[in-house]
């Protein structure tokens, strides 16, 4: 309440524009949503990566509406690792509202976001991959990058990278996602083969020991290959995020 009192002072001495005030405001809102959540409304202005919703320990009622707060000031809300019942719960609680599952994610709310100009390529080794890589895809597209997706690539049968790389070096990305389970092995092949970042995100798929994402995320933090960095295993969101905060700058740059 005081850095609202504050703002609105500096308003009326002439201080700051209404325009700044606004900037101010969005950069700091939260909402207190009953005692179970309280919501960083302002994450997208000032650092650029929406608000997400974390859905799983939630409840379905307490995600949909947590839904429902943040599309009172927003289009739309990605919702990460969401359980069957609670997008069912989603769509109850919100009628009319739509929802669209890509992989691990939800996007609830209509619209596109706008286009910055960045560009990321997306690859996954195996099919088992996918639902992580698209929760990626799904976060970086928010952030209004373009995406072109590559899947079931994986060193088992390497040949198959080939056309792949030869349509990604076409494409010009200023970053790449290269999600893996198993050994973990594939984003440090696509590190060695190409000049942008690598962002590599490895996925809790594999047989046996290790193969909870344990063996991926070793493989790649011990890559020889440089200019690959590692998220957490399954961290889709963290992928996306950090991918389009890249791309972003990139295309910021190419601006001028």
């Amino acid at each position: 309440m005081e850095k609202l009192e504050n703002i609105l002072s500096a308003v009326a001495r002439g201080d700051l524009s209404p325009e700044k005030a606004v900037e101010h405001l969005k950069s700091g809102a939260v909402r207190y949503l009953d005692e179970f959540a309280v919501l960083d409304l302002g994450r997208s202005t000032r650092k650029g990566v929406p608000e997400v919703v974390y859905a799983a320990g939630k409840t379905p009622s307490q995600v949909a509406r947590i839904c429902e707060a943040v599309l009172a000031s927003a289009e739309r809300v990605i919702v990460s690792n969401a359980s069957p019942e609670q997008e069912a719960e989603i769509s109850r609680a919100l009628p009319g509202i739509p929802v669209k599952r890509s992989g691990r994610a939800l996007t609830v709310g209509s619209g596109e976001p706008e286009f910055s100009g960045g560009r990321i390529a997306a690859i996954s080794a195996g099919t088992s991959d996918i639902p992580v890589l698209e929760e990626a895809v799904v976060v970086a597209r928010e952030m209004g990058v373009a995406v072109k997706s590559f899947y079931d690539v994986g060193v088992a049968g390497i040949h198959r990278l080939a056309e792949p790389i030869e349509a990604i070096r076409a494409f010009d990305p200023d970053c790449l996602i290269v999600a893996a389970g198993m050994e973990g092995a594939l984003p440090s092949v696509v590190s060695s083969l190409v000049e942008v970042p690598v962002i590599g995100l490895p996925t809790s798929t594999g047989y046996g020991l290790g193969g909870d994402g344990t063996a991926a995320i070793m493989g790649m933090l011990q890559t020889c290959s440089p200019g690959l960095s590692v998220v957490n295993v399954d961290n889709g969101v963290g992928a996306g995020a950090v991918a389009a905060l890249i791309s972003n700058r990139a295309a910021r740059a190419r601006r001028g």
